[in-house]
């Protein structure tokens, strides 16, 4: 098969309207906790879905158990021909309330800067724009657009919801933007946030030392232990990122907690690598200290399945016929794609934009990737029968 006839012309006609999008939207304030922003997002993203004809579902959140309020799931479905697809974009960011007056969308040259600008408003843009054109040359796929708003957080509310959806669909594809070099992503690294809880004795730390059981102190010896994983298998790594505890320095702490993450490639890796940090956290150093460990959040591993590896073959294939060279990867952020491909469906990652620098001051958008990248994806979307 080639490339629908006008395909990459009708990409090219929606640039503008592209650009003036990805600037409206990096100028909302939308992190994980802002739901109102993230509703806003959530209000651009229906509209345009409805506008291309989709029956739009919007999934409030309901917090339980002293969660935080999240904003609105939207689930929109286009009916039409061929495979049915799951298009997965997140419309939350990691940036707190003031950042988008603080840093302002820019475009100097060739690139756009702002936060959000890569993860992910520029690949959430790029399959709204790309489903646009295919209807300009008269392709109608059959497609359920996923826009999740809180997966920086590890996609806790909306993780059930796209789990449901995976039966009813023949592949995925997930919109973060490529890589910063280029790569498309068919493996991730499966994430697991824990929380370390370590509960000593308080004493005064002058007079009556020997009667204190210091919680920093066994943190210590944790996080020393927690790091000499590392290396201990090829793809695990771990990280004590987060340490907080005591009261006064004249006071022996009686308690500390860590936040501790851990990835890995493979979920036998990912399994040992627990099992060690279970380990380390259970049985402490320091006498009369005790700790739990609790998985706060988790995505398994994105392993490169066969069906992963062929969708990749046909994005290459597609990418040669556009005159660029594509390659896939495996990187070691986690996605809603480590999600659909641990239930076994063949998925796709980094099919937005160029882009990079993500979740940092510096983050940017290849502006020149915008007309390729969308149109290779809009061809995929064309396509994907061909790898499934």
């Amino acid at each position: 098969m080639t490339l629908p006839d006008g395909l990459q012309a009708a990409v090219a006609a929606r640039y503008a309207r592209y650009v003036g999008d990805l600037a409206s939207l990096v100028g909302v304030d939308c992190g994980s906790y802002t739901p109102a922003g993230v509703n806003r997002v959530a209000d651009a993203v229906s509209g345009t879905l409805k506008e291309l004809g989709a029956t739009v579902e919007r999934i409030p959140h309901v917090p339980t158990d002293g969660e935080r309020q999240l904003g609105d799931l939207v689930i929109g479905r286009l009916e039409g021909s061929g495979p049915r697809l799951l298009l997965i974009g997140h419309m939350d960011t990691v940036f707190e309330p003031g950042t988008a007056a603080l840093r302002p969308f820019k475009v100097e040259g060739d690139r756009a800067t702002g936060p959000g600008v890569s993860d992910m408003k520029g690949g959430l843009l790029a399959g709204l724009h790309g489903l646009a054109a295919l209807r300009r040359v008269e392709r109608r796929p059959s497609v359920t657009f996923v826009a999740n708003p809180d997966e920086e957080i590890g996609s806790p509310f909306s993780t059930a919801h796209i789990r449901k959806l995976i039966a009813d669909h023949e592949a995925a594809l997930v919109l973060e933007c490529a890589r910063a070099n280029g790569d498309i992503v068919s493996a991730r690294k499966g994430i697991a946030d824990y929380e370390v809880t370590i509960t000593g004795r308080a004493a005064h730390a002058g007079v009556e030392p020997e009667k204190g059981r210091s919680a920093i102190l066994e943190a210590a010896h944790q996080v020393l232990a927690l790091h000499a994983l590392n290396g201990r298998w090829p793809s695990a790594t771990v990280n004590a990122g987060v340490i907080e505890g005591g009261t006064r320095p004249n006071v022996i702490a009686a308690s500390c907690r860590m936040e501790v993450d851990l990835r890995a490639a493979s979920a036998s890796e990912f399994e040992m690598a627990a099992a060690e940090m279970e380990g380390i956290v259970t049985r402490p150093t320091v006498e009369g200290v005790s700790a739990t460990l609790r998985k706060a959040a988790f995505h398994p591993p994105m392993e490169r399945t066969p069906g992963n590896a062929r969708l990749a073959e046909l994005a290459i294939s597609i990418a040669g016929e556009l005159g660029f060279e594509l390659r896939d990867a495996l990187t070691g952020g986690a996605s809603d794609a480590n999600t659909t491909t641990a239930a076994g469906l063949p998925t796709l990652d980094g099919l937005g934009p160029v882009g990079g620098d993500d979740h940092s001051a510096d983050e940017w958008l290849d502006l020149t990737s915008v007309v390729p990248r969308t149109t290779l994806l809009a061809a995929l979307i064309d396509r994907v029968a061909e790898a499934i």
